[in-house]
């Protein structure tokens, strides 16, 4: 493609950020069935991403601004409409459907990254949300030693049980998303003629 023919659109730090947010969340989903390390730093590196990323949404380049592919429902609903009807406006940046993804997608992988610290917590008492926050009790002091520990162990698997179950439905809806993801890309890409894919890995995309 000459150069002459195209235009920048992803800049550096979001191709970088989008390539490093599918391998970290690939390797936390394949080491998910028992705690390591693996699992551990590739969640941290998740969180940091999305962190990034949101921030970039700010104060980063045209493209990557959330003002810049964020509309309203009738915005995407309309796009959806034309799509189908293949005369959908081919967009430089994100497209309506495409900006809302990015907003699915960041949600539910900040549900899943703050749901497995907290799983994190509960379970070694480990991580930023880990702690013993003081609490207030109506048990009286004869009671309240002999009943503290059972107590105590009681709430703590209920907590665990509650966040885990959260994690592996915010994961397995994250999936969800991907699939949805990939095929947003594949259809939009046959509609106008274009390779998203490669536009990710060199940043720049076709002017027409």
């Amino acid at each position: 493609m000459n150069s002459r023919n195209t235009v920048a659109v992803w800049d550096i730090f979001i191709r970088i950020f989008h390539w490093s947010l599918v391998i970290a969340f690939t390797v936390a989903y394949f080491t998910s069935e028992e705690e390591n390390a693996w699992h551990i730093y590739a969640g941290y590196t998740v969180l940091s991403l999305i962190i990034f990323r949101i921030l970039w949404g700010v104060i980063g380049s045209r493209h990557a601004r959330f003002s810049d592919f964020v509309c309203s429902p009738r915005g995407v609903y309309d796009y959806i409409r034309e799509l189908r009807a293949s005369s959908a406006k081919r967009y430089i940046g994100h497209n309506p459907l495409g900006g809302w993804m990015v907003l699915a997608l960041l949600f539910t992988l900040l549900i899943v990254t703050v749901s497995g610290l907290k799983v994190y917590a509960i379970e070694g008492g480990r991580g930023p949300l880990a702690g013993n926050p003081a609490t207030i009790t109506l048990i009286s002091a004869a009671h309240a030693e002999d009943d503290e520990d059972s107590d105590k162990e009681g709430t703590e698997n209920q907590d665990e049980e509650f966040w885990e179950d959260i994690h592996e439905d915010a994961t397995n809806f994250m999936l969800v998303l991907i699939a949805l993801h990939i095929a947003g890309v594949i259809i939009s890409s046959r509609s106008h003629r274009e390779n998203l894919v490669k536009a990710m890995l060199t940043g720049k995309k076709s002017k027409e």
